[in-house]
């Protein structure tokens, strides 16, 4: 997969230690809009996708993560690889560790109908909700978060996406 950009702070000589969290998101698009996951308490938009659990590779965690928080079905047969974003900084709540993700980018279609969604108690907490948003507010918005607990290289990780994605011509 190629590796569309690296969101690198160099700033974890002093880590000892650490912490790999890799992802895979999906890519769905419909009529110019994509599919979002919009938080409705913290008010930031991601693409539909999470964390890759023990056992699962990047497409099966992809289509789960989909499923669960915005209650898209993927069709497989429409699994395309897009991008990976490299990420690596000190930890936000260690200073001892370093936090390293590859985030793993899927174009792909889901079926019409959407499903109850699945979601973690911290995700209901915040809202989760599935939008099919115009690229550029979404991209607004990530670059407006206000207060969030979440390190704002998330945001501006899923802004760089949308704006590839349209230099692209994808969107």
């Amino acid at each position: 997969m190629r590796l569309l950009f690296e969101m690198d702070l160099h700033d974890y000589a002093e880590c000892t230690r650490s912490f790999v969290r890799n992802s895979a998101r999906s890519i769905i698009i419909r009529n110019g809009k994509v599919a979002m996951v919009h938080s409705l308490k913290y008010d930031y938009y991601k693409f539909p996708g999470g964390g890759i659990e023990v056992g699962e590779n990047p497409v099966e965690a992809m289509i789960r993560e989909t499923r669960e928080e915005a209650g898209l079905t993927v069709i497989l047969d429409s699994v395309k690889e897009y991008s990976l974003v490299h990420r690596i900084q000190k930890s936000d709540s260690d200073p001892a560790e370093c936090f390293v993700q590859d985030n793993y980018y899927y174009l792909c279609d889901a079926l019409d109908e959407t499903v109850s969604q699945d979601l973690d108690s911290y995700e209901s907490g915040e809202g989760y909700r599935l939008e099919f948003m115009d690229p550029q507010s979404a991209i607004q918005k990530n670059r407006n978060v206000k207060s969030s607990p979440y390190n704002g290289l998330m945001f501006e990780r899923e802004a760089r996406i949308l704006e590839m994605l349209i230099a692209e011509k994808y969107l």
